[in-house]
């Protein structure tokens, strides 16, 4: 059964919007990588002040071995992420419904 992760950012968003616009190659990296660690479905939203990131994973250690990487956590300080304020993460089972698309 996957899971479904939800990672709240704090930290300048025009910063991250300016990363996404001119640093793609690099953000297709890590999505590589993450696909190959065992992700299934990622997105972004921007809010104010802050970075939500909705992803699907394989299972939550999947998504734990991915995040603990030093070099992903640099990347997220270098793309506006607030080093200083740890992320609000959650972990959910997910589920089948009637109603989903």
């Amino acid at each position: 059964m996957s899971v479904l992760v939800t990672t709240k950012f704090s930290g300048d968003t025009a910063t991250f919007l300016k990363a996404v616009a001119e640093r793609g190659d690099e953000f297709a990296k890590i999505a590589d990588d993450a696909k190959a660690q065992g992700g299934i479905h990622h997105r972004f939203g921007v809010g104010d002040g802050f970075v939500l990131v909705v992803d699907e994973w394989e299972s939550a250690a999947h998504f734990e071995k991915f995040f603990s990487s030093p070099e992903l956590r640099a990347f997220i300080g270098s793309t506006g992420g607030d080093p200083n304020t740890a992320p609000e993460i959650t972990v959910t089972e997910a589920i089948e419904s009637a109603d989903q698309f």
